[in-house]
């Protein structure tokens, strides 16, 4: 490739996608650039299994206004997109909320006052393009580990399986719902190592 064509090459864009309709998705960065998707359809077939979407993506819309994304030269950078299948666009109220937990209801919590729980932030191990999920936790109710490692589990979609193991940023291993703490920053693993990674230092607005 000449040095033409390295210096008109488009710079990489980094986006977030949310399910369309699902507040409670916490979305999932995309970094798309030339090399990586060729074509606009080769993205939403990516979206598609990354989201896990029930069915296949064909389209994207701005989370804000809902105006139809119709080719990869759309996508701006830093921005966030709702993706759909056939169904037509749903606004979010909040799709940034995600990244603030504290913006959450309690959910399935034994309360339904924001006082009557308390909310971590979990990240996937090795993962550095997803943002942290939420998780709320009731003050007042005993915490099952078996069950939070369930929920972790459908929340995560770890490649490697199940999630097995909570782990604080430095990589200790949480033991039990004791030593979680309200506000703090946790990673999800599963029977591999922690990966040591500046999970927040990336994932986590400033």
């Amino acid at each position: 490739m000449s040095s033409r064509g390295v210096a008109l090459a488009p710079p990489a864009k980094n986006v977030v996608v949310y399910r369309n309709g699902d507040p409670f998705f916490p979305g999932r960065r995309f970094v798309v650039n030339q090399w990586r998707f060729l074509t606009f359809e080769a993205f939403l077939n990516e979206v598609t299994e990354s989201i896990h979407a029930p069915l296949a993506v064909r389209s994207l819309y701005t989370a804000r206004h809902g105006h139809r994304v119709a080719e990869l030269r759309d996508l701006q950078d830093g921005c966030q997109y709702v993706a759909a299948g056939a169904e037509k666009f749903k606004r979010l109220e909040h799709p940034w909320r995600a990244f603030f937990p504290i913006f959450h209801s309690c959910r399935n919590a034994g309360s339904s006052r924001a006082l009557g729980c308390f909310y971590c932030s979990v990240f996937r191990n090795g993962d550095l393009l997803s943002p942290p999920f939420p998780v709320p936790l009731s003050k007042s109710t005993p915490l099952q580990w078996d069950a939070l490692l369930a929920t972790l589990t459908e929340k995560a979609a770890l490649r490697s399986g199940a999630v097995s193991k909570l782990c604080r940023l430095d990589g200790t291993q949480v033991s039990g719902g004791e030593e979680l703490v309200s506000g703090g920053y946790y990673v999800a693993v599963g029977d591999e190592e922690y990966q040591k990674l500046p999970y927040f230092e990336l994932l986590v607005p400033q």
